[in-house]
């Protein structure tokens, strides 16, 4: 099997629209956190999320351009395009042949939403003439993003969306991983983005009962691990990472950020939205990733763990990794405290945040959880502060509705590393 190289990362965030902002806000514990401004509230439960702020998609493309597709395809455009740029690639001086071995797999859990929700509204409130938009189907199909990413590069390696909910963008790291290593592509472009910040969103969330409703504290309402945590916040944005051929990417003097060493999934086979207490999916998805890496629990040194703040999810989770971990005292910490849940760009965004921690020796935070569970005693939570700590191996774990799990495992990039 062939080797793994992450070599450009790009991103949109409620912390910052590039990836160097959102880092540095990361490793400082800021939340991104505030009163939703996309619509009216005043009637919802939960009234604040995690919006991307300062976003001009005239940034990336030219304003005819961008009326032909959702907020989630231009996030999706914008994110690809600074990893593209990041890792150093120039796909307009590759030949066709060339460019037949670069693939995109991008996912999304809803889609063009904010789209589907529009059309419907005009129609219903209309006179009932069907006056669709003519992009009102190409903006919303969740598989659009990663066609408009491979039309504006001209790309005509394997291109596909993965939907598994918020396992959605793990799922497509996966895929593009073992495209790579089975020898089906040489550079994929995977990644994730959605836009899901709507009034159907929210109130279909807020009926699930899964939002937090700390509508006075915004910014302290993610809490994962907290005996007072009450539900996600809901939040935004894309990731996107460039995975190459190890050789080629050695070869061509690339940037290596870490190698991509391991991805497991797995299913719960359980319920519609919960997850069982004893996380047992989760687990096996874990042991998968990292049976796949050819390591044990023994050699990982930072989990970024699920952790929405939900009160059966994080528990689930937690006895999922004691359950793989054992008496290993892993560091584990939950980003989502600070960049609020990204639904199916989730796992891209943090599988960034993993790599960067490998990267710079730095675990990021767990903020505002200033009460711990006693059911999650005992397990090393990082809590308040990055701290810094020399490590080799970090795993990410992402989970979604349906009881989808995927977990994703890198390893630190030493350079003078040789090709295989």
């Amino acid at each position: 099997m062939k080797r793994v190289a992450i070599t450009g990362l790009g991103a949109i965030t409620p912390l910052g629209n590039s990836v160097d902002e959102f880092w540095n806000n990361i490793i400082a514990g800021k939340s991104g956190a505030g009163l939703l401004t996309k619509f009216d509230t005043s009637k919802f439960k939960t009234q604040f999320g995690c919006e991307v702020k300062n976003f001009n998609p005239e940034d990336y493309m030219d304003r005819k351009e961008s009326r032909k597709y959702d907020l989630f395809t231009q996030y999706a455009v914008a994110a690809s395009d600074q990893a593209i740029k990041d890792s150093g690639l120039d796909f307009a001086s590759m030949s066709q042949k060339e460019r037949s071995d670069v693939g995109v797999i991008w996912a999304s859990g809803n889609g063009g939403i904010s789209t589907f929700e529009e059309q419907l509204k005009e129609f219903f409130t209309g006179d009932g003439t069907p006056h669709f938009n003519p992009f009102f189907i190409p903006k919303m199909i969740v598989d659009i993003a990663a066609g408009v990413i491979s039309i504006r590069h001209k790309l005509h390696g394997p291109n596909y969306a993965t939907v598994s909910a918020c396992a959605s963008s793990n799922t497509a790291l996966i895929n593009a991983f073992d495209t790579i290593r089975l020898g089906k592509a040489k550079i994929m472009i995977a990644g994730g983005s959605e836009a899901a910040i709507t009034a159907a969103s929210v109130g279909g969330f807020n009926a699930s009962q899964a939002l937090s409703k700390r509508n006075d504290k915004p910014q302290k309402a993610s809490r994962p691990f907290d005996q007072n945590r009450d539900g996600f916040v809901i939040g935004e944005g894309a990731g996107a990472l460039i995975l190459e051929d190890w050789d080629y990417a050695i070869a061509r003097g690339a940037t290596i950020y870490a190698e991509m060493v391991g991805g497991g999934m797995a299913a719960d086979a359980y319920h519609l939205t919960g997850t069982p207490e004893n996380g047992f999916g989760a687990a096996l998805g874990m042991q998968k990733a990292l049976d796949e890496a050819g390591i044990t629990a023994k050699d990982v040194d930072y989990v970024n763990a699920h952790a929405t703040s939900t009160p059966q999810g994080d528990s689930s989770e937690l006895n999922a990794i004691r359950e793989v971990f054992g008496s290993h005292e892993v560091a584990i910490s939950a980003t989502k405290s600070m960049t609020g849940h990204l639904l199916g760009a989730a796992g891209a965004v943090e599988s960034i945040i993993t790599v960067l921690a490998l990267k710079n020796d730095i675990i990021p935070p767990t903020i505002n959880t200033t009460d711990i569970d006693e059911a999650m005693a005992g397990l090393n939570i990082v809590l308040g502060n990055s701290v810094r700590k020399k490590m080799n191996y970090a795993l990410n774990n992402t989970f979604g509705f349906g009881g989808h799990t995927a977990s994703t495992v890198f390893k630190k990039y030493t350079d003078g590393a040789t090709a295989s």
